[in-house]
């Protein structure tokens, strides 16, 4: 078994694939379901599928397309975007999704965080945190919905999600997202700190030396992207890639 996971991170707006970058202009790069088949082929270690749309537009889940979705990963899957209340969770859940994400759902409402834990086990549930850097320089949990850094700081923010009831944690840098200029080591280092759960970094990744640096300075649990696993070269043709079984496990050896 690897040591740290590695996961690519589909996005989904109008049920096609996107990517952003630093969460603006989100373009279109194909069809998610052609995306899932060939991470099967690929044999990912997990899948991340967030639905943007539903997050921005605060709608309900579409658990039609989840179920659609849901039925062609052969890997475990965490689905989120639109989820605010138990009775989603519940749904998504019997729609073959193994982790639910709770993002802009819990900013006013940790509640939900034990409501799901008792309901579905802590290890389906991860905590997704955006967070970017405030005029003042200082880490703050980012509000998607409104295109707003909010004043929460997020060490607090991380270590009251544990106590409720987090499996994991995703940190998702909004400054580096979709760059592809490697990971901001120092705020992963600042997370995996303050919390005893598993940490899974996100935004920024352009390389697999990038995966290896993160893991090795900051100790995060797993590695996330999207960009390096749906772009290919310079000028950013798409391409669905994933590192090969013999290449994540030589990221991740002990020396």
């Amino acid at each position: 078994m690897l040591q740290s996971r590695i996961i690519p991170v589909l996005l989904l707006l109008d049920k096609g694939l996107v990517k952003t970058v630093r969460f603006k202009d989100p373009k279109y790069v194909g069809d998610p379901l052609n995306a899932i088949k060939i991470f099967n082929d690929k044999e990912v270690d997990e899948l991340f599928v967030f639905d943007i749309e539903a997050s921005k537009k605060e709608t309900d889940p579409d658990l039609d397309f989840i179920r659609v979705f849901a039925s062609e990963c052969f890997m475990p899957v965490c689905y989120g975007g639109g989820i605010s209340n138990l009775g989603q969770i519940r749904e998504i859940c019997a729609c073959g999704i193994e982790k639910v994400s709770l993002n802009s759902g819990i900013l006013n409402n940790f509640n939900l965080i034990r409501e799901a834990k008792e309901t579905i086990g802590s290890q389906g549930v991860v905590v997704t945190v955006d967070v970017k850097k405030n005029v003042f320089g200082k880490y703050k949990i980012y509000d998607y919905r409104s295109n707003k850094t909010t004043k929460t700081d997020l060490i607090s923010y991380i270590t009251r999600a544990e106590e409720a009831g987090a499996g994991e944690i995703l940190i998702n840098n909004v400054d580096n997202d979709g760059t592809m200029q490697g990971y901001d080591i120092g705020l992963m280092k600042k997370v995996t700190d303050a919390v005893s759960i598993p940490v899974i970094a996100c935004g920024g990744a352009g390389s697999l030396d990038d995966f290896k640096k993160v893991k090795a300075l900051a100790d995060v649990s797993a590695v996330a992207a999207g960009s390096f696993f749906v772009f290919y070269g310079k000028h950013k043709a798409v391409l669905i890639t994933y590192p090969k079984y013999d290449e994540r496990e030589g990221l991740f050896r002990a020396n």
